[in-house]
């Protein structure tokens, strides 16, 4: 934590005391960039706009995210102003690379934030950073006016607000109502220990159903063998290798296997099946039971 604490120091006392370029020389600096790839001249604009990058960082200290790390994020961000930077528009470099920096930082409070993705629209990152403010506003300016609110009017009114959607401001004030707690967190004291792992539903099959699951498949095992008993020797090798097969032949390979055109080996195949289809017919009774 000290050695942090000495580093963001560190970065801040250098960052002030870099040069403040005037819009000449910023221009200069960024023309030589961008045609020529000076690195010496990006070098110069990224460590003067430093200080810019590190104040807007230090706005995001309160959503708990290490110093150094925003900064850090800061620091890419004018980075990438500076390889975006289009100096033939007329604007400012410190003017473009506000925006950049700050998105940068934002992406990272919230993909840090929680193990869940909290959002990833536009509406529900607006939501993320100006919910909580506008919510505090609303509930004084309503007890100001000895209005009342519940739950469902405030999340009305800050949809309206804001300008987003209610159900994105009903599924930002659930995310935004605690934080994230592991599984094996015990429930409660009275709970004798259980952890909230133990509630979780069972996916996998239950006992009854692979029973039944594996009693079926040796049933139409049975009757598939059955089938194919009605069979040539040349028809059951077939459609072996046709359907049977986790990489099923195809009708040429067979063909040449076997010495037979490719048609021929269809038409034997067609043959096999349709057989096959007679014999469960003939135990249709019992095929429809089953499956019933």
């Amino acid at each position: 934590m000290a050695l942090d604490m000495a580093r963001e120091i560190s970065i801040t006392r250098t960052a002030m005391k870099a040069e403040m370029l005037d819009a000449e020389t910023e221009l200069r600096l960024a023309y030589a960039w961008r045609d020529n790839r000076d690195e010496e001249a990006l070098h110069r604009l990224i460590t003067a706009y430093m200080r810019l990058a590190i104040s807007m960082a230090s706005k995001f200290k309160r959503y708990g995210a290490p110093m150094n790390d925003l900064i850090q994020e800061a620091g890419l961000g004018l980075m990438k102003a500076a390889e975006k930077f289009d100096p033939d528009r007329g604007v400012r470099f410190s003017t473009y690379a506000m925006w950049w920096i700050k998105a940068s930082v934002q992406d990272y409070v919230m993909r840090n934030w929680s193990m869940v993705r909290t959002g990833s629209t536009s509406s529900q990152k607006s939501l993320f950073f100006n919910m909580r403010r506008v919510q505090a506003r609303l509930e004084r300016e309503s007890e100001a006016a000895g209005v009342e609110l519940d739950k469902h009017q405030l999340l009305q009114k800050i949809s309206t607000e804001i300008g987003v959607p209610l159900h994105d401001v009903k599924m930002m004030e659930g995310r935004l109502s605690g934080s994230d707690y592991s599984l094996n967190a015990t429930q409660s004291v009275e709970d004798e220990g259980r952890e909230w792992i133990d509630a979780l539903e069972d996916d996998s099959a239950q006992a009854a159903e692979v029973v039944e699951h594996n009693h079926d498949t040796v049933q139409l095992r049975s009757w598939l063998f059955d089938a194919m008993a009605a069979l040539s020797e040349r028809e059951r090798f077939i459609v072996r290798e046709r359907k049977l097969q986790e990489n099923p032949r195809t009708l040429e390979s067979l063909g040449k296997e076997l010495s037979l055109s490719k048609e021929r080996v269809r038409q034997l195949e067609a043959a096999a099946f349709g057989k096959m289809r007679k014999w469960l017919e003939t135990h249709d009774t019992e095929v429809q039971n089953f499956l019933n």
